[in-house]
């Protein structure tokens, strides 16, 4: 008795085995990765996502070690104040919230909400 059987992702006849279930690594690979796209995404990546792109969006804005942004900018490419990593409180008693090495503080100047951008200092570690 002979059973035809198919790779689970391209549909080829599957010769040899009888418990293969792809035809190559690249089939197998993909059907993978296509399963995991069917799942819904996990707490912890979205989390992990959001700190990444929140990250490099910092970055991307802060090339001179101090720089002031609309908020509405950071937040139009997908920055969201919420996710962070530590913060700092300055002499001042102002919070900087981080992102990992990248630091911002919401202001406000002339009802218009900024993000005052800064870089993580050695000095701020000392207490």
């Amino acid at each position: 008795m002979r059973f035809h059987r198919e790779c689970l992702y391209c549909k080829k006849e599957l010769i040899g085995r009888t418990d293969k279930k792809f035809c190559d690594p690249q089939c197998k690979s993909a059907y993978q990765y296509q399963k995991s796209k069917e799942q819904p995404e996990r707490f912890f990546d979205k989390v992990e996502n959001q700190l990444k792109l929140n990250r490099k969006i910092l970055k991307e804005f802060n090339k001179g070690g101090k720089v002031t942004v609309r908020a509405e900018i950071l937040k139009e490419i997908g920055f969201n104040p919420n996710f962070f990593t530590h913060y700092w409180k300055s002499k001042k008693g102002d919070v900087y919230l981080f992102v990992y090495e990248y630091g911002f503080l919401k202001t406000t100047e002339h009802s218009v909400d900024k993000f005052i951008l800064i870089k993580w200092q050695d000095y701020m570690a000392s207490k």
